[in-house]
């Protein structure tokens, strides 16, 4: 049986594969036009299968191209000897593989000219290319160079600028006739003397993430074969938790079917999604820890993603800007359709807000007022439900009893601080009566949908930062129209006010046909001069 993979490359021998059909059949296109190509897109999200996919197909289905692939990851910190040495060998053992995999042997001049011949530097490797082309006459040789990331930075400027010297070329078959380079970086990241431009006549070729269809396609391979079938509603749910991120797709695949044990006559429903959304949102994955290192590589960065996440006006989608141009390199952001920033999939949010918010904040003891009973478990009703307006209304008091301690929580920006909270307090109390909490698709900038299910019932939390009336009250609207979206009656809406003189608010409205409870929380700026000083009274 096949399996979904998560382990490097995936094969459809192996491994259940989406087919990328209309990508393939524009890239292979593309190289028949022999264009150079740079395709770039985050770790983890296919390139290498994608472009193995390519050169297997041109291999079997086109001889009179020549592909040969190389793989740059390993000349990281060579020297330019040492790197042009290396590459001459693995030019080597990848021709031999082409003829090996066809059933032919090189021409014996061929075999003499590589087994002679040394690059040493990047115009040794222009004469090379233009013999080895002159060897092969009448084959379309097309290179691919996975992890070009890996080149040496004393190596880039005259390697690209050689490239580009053959690109320009006035002959039929040069030779690169075409090329790819695959990495996580466009060439425009990389290092270079930027008073020159060596490759600029690259065309570029983003390789996105999967589409709902494709998401389909993939677990529609696993139903077919094993004859289990997923609801709709979970592969739909699959994909806008996952924005369709290969790795987290496939890993997402991988617990449901696999490893809660779900018998395989039973179909996989919404229950088994929660659960297997919640082990991911709390599992280390190679996927996540790559988003982690990410996103502590730079301060800035956690500003400018709670800045996506907290503020109506957004964040302007410009890759000149450093931070952004980084976080987009890493797979963090993209640009939506407006032009500005956001965070590319729930999951990464939710681990986003998980990291940013202090292990301990020092104010867990205060969550629950003096008179508790039975601490958290005061706000499940008699039933086992959770009585959210009881949960919430303690949070505000919680605020409110914590006043300016909450600027002491450590690393955390003051900006911030009432929605690192709530989102601790949340998910204490999520996790002790044993429910699952994870954010939703985003309908709007500047929110954050918390989705709470326990005991059959959902439970949807908007959480933003006060910018004025009119976007509270429009606030208001965005969540009635969510509400009827997942089919919830209630839900409740938190904005926490930074401003030095807030007017907090706790009101309850009903919205076509809805109940929205609305709560304007002070958050304190700075600590006050008297002890006595009053930070918080309700209306």
């Amino acid at each position: 049986m096949k399996t979904f993979g998560t382990e490097g490359p995936v094969s459809p021998e192996k491994n259940y594969v989406v087919s990328r059909s209309a990508e393939l059949t524009d890239f292979i296109d593309r190289i028949k036009q022999g264009k150079y190509l740079v395709i770039f897109a985050p770790r983890q999200t296919g390139k290498t299968t994608f472009f193995q996919a390519a050169l297997n197909t041109l291999a079997a289905e086109e001889p009179i191209y020549f592909p040969i692939p190389l793989n740059f990851e390993i000349y990281e910190g060579c020297s330019l000897s040492d790197f042009y040495e290396n590459l001459t060998e693995d030019i080597r053992e990848a021709v031999k593989d082409v003829f090996q995999m066809r059933r032919e042997a090189p021409p014996t001049t061929l075999a003499q000219f590589l087994e002679n011949t040394q690059i040493t530097n990047h115009l040794s490797m222009r004469r090379f290319f233009r013999q080895f082309g002159d060897m092969l006459e009448n084959k379309r040789i097309v290179f691919i160079i996975d992890e070009f990331d890996g080149i040496p930075q004393e190596a880039v400027k005259g390697f690209l600028h050689s490239l580009r010297h053959i690109y320009l070329l006035k002959v039929p078959l040069r030779c690169p006739y075409s090329l790819g380079i695959v990495g996580i970086k466009s060439i425009a990241q990389l290092d270079y003397d930027r008073s020159v431009s060596p490759f600029n006549i690259h065309d570029e070729f983003a390789l996105s993430n999967f589409t709902l269809e494709q998401v389909r396609e993939l677990l529609g391979q696993y139903t077919d074969e094993v004859g289990q079938a997923f609801a709709p509603e979970v592969i739909e749910s699959l994909h806008k938790q996952t924005g369709g991120q290969p790795f987290l797709v496939n890993r997402f695949a991988q617990i449901l079917t696999v490893e809660l044990e779900i018998p395989k006559t039973d179909p996989i429903t919404m229950d088994h999604f929660s659960n297997a959304h919640t082990r991911l949102l709390r599992e280390q994955n190679r996927n996540i820890q790559h988003l982690l290192t990410n996103i502590r590589r730079d301060p800035r960065f956690e500003r400018v993603l709670m800045e996506i996440t907290s503020y109506d006006k957004g964040v302007a989608f410009n890759l000149d800007n450093e931070v952004i141009s980084e976080l987009v390199t890493y797979g963090v952001i993209a640009e939506d359709t407006g032009g500005l920033c956001k965070i590319v999939n729930p999951i990464y949010q939710f681990r986003i807000m998980r990291a940013f918010k202090a292990a301990v904040n020092g104010l867990e003891r205060e969550y629950l007022p003096e008179d508790t009973r039975a601490g958290f478990r005061d706000y499940l009703t008699p039933d086992g439900h959770i009585h959210m307006q009881a949960l919430l209304d303690n949070f505000k008091d919680f605020i409110a009893r914590a006043g300016f301690r909450i600027l002491q929580i450590p690393d955390t920006p003051h900006e911030y601080a009432g929605q690192y909270l709530l989102f601790a307090y949340l998910d204490q109390f999520v996790h002790l009566v044993g429910g699952n909490m994870y954010l939703e698709v985003q309908t709007g900038r500047g929110r954050m949908d918390l989705l709470i299910l326990h005991n059959t019932r959902k439970y949807i939390v908007e959480t933003k930062i006060w910018e004025g009336d009119l976007l509270y009250e429009a606030g208001k609207q965005q969540l009635a129209k969510y509400l009827s979206i997942e089919n919830v009656n209630e839900g409740y809406y938190i904005v926490f006010d930074h401003r030095k003189n807030p007017k907090p608010q706790v009101e309850t409205q009903t919205l076509q046909d809805l109940t929205i409870r609305s709560y304007v929380i002070p958050v304190v700026q700075e600590r006050p001069s008297t002890p006595t000083a009053q930070i918080y009274s309700e209306s």
